[in-house]
């Protein structure tokens, strides 16, 4: 099993789970906003006069856990789906995961997803 985190533009977010529900290949996945910044950096605005510079931009997280099977498959959906061609498009990260327990029934690994 995978963990696939993907770190996306905000205004993006509708398009990706259009994307996957489409595509009936994820059967769940969590949703953070987070902070950062990347090869972005940030961007200078003025309030009243003065010069603010922001450097971490609101960003959303998601990850999806799922079987190694799918993993090329979700992350095609995601990178079309997400992409723009700008900077600041983000990034996907795949990590193994060890196990997966369900709590209500007990069940585990790819039964419990």
């Amino acid at each position: 099993m995978k963990k696939i985190e993907a770190i996306i533009r905000g205004d993006k977010l509708e398009d990706l789970k259009k994307a996957l529900v489409e595509n009936g290949i994820v059967h769940g996945m969590t949703v953070s906003q987070v902070l950062g910044y990347g090869q972005q950096k940030g961007f200078i605005e003025y309030v009243r006069g003065q010069k603010i510079e922001t450097t971490l931009l609101s960003k959303i997280k998601i990850e999806i856990v799922c079987v190694n099977q799918e993993v090329d498959e979700i992350v095609a959906v995601i990178a079309t789906a997400v992409q723009t061609g700008e900077v600041g498009d983000g990034k996907i990260f795949i990590q193994p995961v060890e196990r997966v327990v369900r709590i209500r029934t007990g069940e585990e690994d790819g039964e419990a997803l």
